[in-house]
């Protein structure tokens, strides 16, 4: 099988690419460093000629609100009608928990956006709604801090880990499409100032974390909801402790 990865050199693209191959198939990083690029259209054509399954797995380099709403509609017309043109069978994208609760936040807004134009695409699809990637742990610290503080919401969430993410995302892409959204989930939930303050602690960082429910994310005010999965989502099982244990260490 044929298999187009957008964001193939990402941090998620990059394993799913590994395992596809992994498994026998046909397998391209597709990316601007490859000269595929689907906000100018290069290279798409000739990418995605013969191709079963297109994953969309890029990300806005900016999340400012009128340039990821751009991105993500640019990318995702060029992406679709490339897909029509050369009979793709299934699209596949990874996108976010609580993306239609979030919608206060520009960078939510696009995702919806571009999961909106999929739905409406008549490619056949799947849409994975992925919770927080353990990851991205730091950005969120580091995104938060003023001075020596750093000013977080204690809402609930129940991040996964990259490699589970990937797994999923691999499994899905060799299934018929779903033609639905699902969810994929990490196997323990935490309060987000908790955890973040368990992750700069074991690091030797010495920023504090204050607990404040009108903290931000991402410009969203939280609640225990918003970042937690429904009752149907796929739980996996790497979990915090095991994560960071297997993270390479700075020397």
């Amino acid at each position: 099988m044929k298999i187009v990865v957008i964001g193939g050199s990402g941090l998620i693209g990059s394993q799913v690419v590994n395992k596809l191959t992994d498994q026998g198939h046909e397998v391209i990083a597709a990316s601007p460093a490859t000269g595929v690029n689907t906000i100018t259209g290069e290279g798409l054509a000739e990418a995605l000629d013969g191709t079963d399954v297109v994953i969309d797995v890029a990300n806005s380099p900016s999340f400012e609100d009128t340039a990821v709403m751009e991105f993500f509609k640019t990318s995702g017309k060029n992406l679709l009608a490339a897909e029509i043109a050369a009979g793709v069978k299934h699209h596949l994208a990874l996108s976010v928990v609580g993306t239609d609760r979030l919608q206060e936040s520009g960078y939510f807004r696009a995702k919806q956006a571009q999961e909106d134009l999929i739905k409406a695409s008549g490619v056949p699809y799947s849409i994975i709604h992925s919770t927080q990637f353990f990851e991205f742990l730091s950005g969120i610290a580091n995104a938060a801090t003023d001075g020596d503080t750093v000013r977080l919401s204690p809402a609930h969430i129940q991040p996964i880990a990259s490699a589970d993410v990937a797994t999923a995302v691999a499994k899905v892409a060799l299934m018929d499409p779903l033609n639905k959204t699902v969810e994929i989930a990490g196997p323990d939930k935490f309060n987000l100032s908790d955890l973040v303050q368990q992750y700069l602690t074991k690091n030797g960082d010495p920023r504090k974390v204050v607990a404040d429910v009108h903290a931000s994310y991402y410009g969203v005010e939280l609640n225990d909801q918003m970042l937690v999965p429904g009752n149907d989502a796929k739980i996996f099982n790497i979990n915090f402790e095991n994560w960071y244990v297997n993270q390479p260490k700075k020397a």
